[in-house]
């Protein structure tokens, strides 16, 4: 059962995380970009003497992490029964081709919705450039603990959903993940094998092995600044969404769009399948 005031102040070690070009080109390889090698925006994350390489924004969910600590005993969790429900990341400044982040996670909330009704855990991650000192990102997410409700913890506040627009989006924009996507973005540090495994998956009541759900979030980034900021990847300076059901590789992902200024609503949904995969979408270009 969870202990609140020791989970709250759970101490996590200091990360100096650091990374290559190589390893910057192999997490946009993990999304999907490169299959199309004559275009230049997919050279541009994926090739690293083409004009205006870097880093993908949504680069930083895979730097410092601190790895599957929900595992742990002391934690009091169920970590079988615990999903990942909700994803923010915020660029504070461009996220360096290669370098290392000083990365630093904390709780930042339990929410206890009641016995059989689960909890929900919130948590952030800082990063900062060891070289200079700057703070470049800033990661949140919202862990959705099914088995641990009732434990006597507080019932709010709950974070907010954002809504979205009604009607038809404004914008749309398809993108076709390959095949292997999931065998190479698990590269880039998460290697559950539920994204490997058949066998794995179908203990876990999929057909086959899922798409990282942090992975469609990549694509969903790369998919509005291709639509709304004229293939300007470092012009995401903000996005939120949650996660609402899986993706099979090879499926495309079809991000939706309303804009209002720098900011976007969305949502992505399957195509073949007609299945929102990712909602209460919200993104700042700048």
């Amino acid at each position: 059962m969870i202990n609140y005031d020791e989970l709250m102040a759970r101490e996590f070690p200091v990360i100096a995380h650091s990374y290559t070009i190589k390893d910057t080109i192999l997490y946009a390889l993990g999304l999907g970009l490169g299959t199309d090698p004559l275009n230049p925006a997919h050279l541009r994350v994926t090739y690293e003497r083409a004009e205006g390489f870097g880093a993908l924004p949504a680069m930083v969910n895979v730097i410092g992490y601190p790895g599957f600590w929900a595992i742990q005993p002391d934690t009091g969790l169920t970590w079988q029964k615990i999903l990942h429900g909700e994803q923010s990341l915020t660029l504070h400044a461009p996220l360096p081709a290669e370098g290392t982040l000083v990365s630093q996670t904390k709780i930042t909330g339990i929410i206890d919705k009641g016995e059989g009704k689960g909890a929900l855990i919130y948590s952030e991650r800082a990063m900062t450039d060891q070289a200079t000192g700057t703070l470049i990102a800033t990661v949140s997410s919202t862990s959705f603990a099914r088995g641990d409700g009732g434990f006597g913890g507080p019932s709010g506040p709950v974070k907010s959903v954002q809504p979205m627009p009604e009607g038809e989006p404004e914008v749309s924009y398809d993108f076709r993940t390959p095949e292997g996507a999931a065998l190479i973005y698990r590269l880039s540090g998460d290697f559950n094998p539920l994204h490997a495994d058949p066998a794995v998956a179908a203990q876990a009541g999929f057909k086959r092995p899922i798409l990282h759900g942090l992975c469609t979030l990549g694509v969903a980034s790369w998919s509005i600044t291709q639509a709304l900021a004229a293939g300007d990847f470092a012009a995401l300076k903000h996005l939120e969404l949650r996660f609402t059901s899986p993706v099979y590789p090879g499926e495309t992902v079809r991000t939706e769009m309303w804009r209002d200024g720098a900011e976007v609503r969305f949502r992505a949904r399957v195509v073949e399948r007609d299945v929102v995969v990712l909602n209460n979408g919200l993104a700042r270009l700048g």
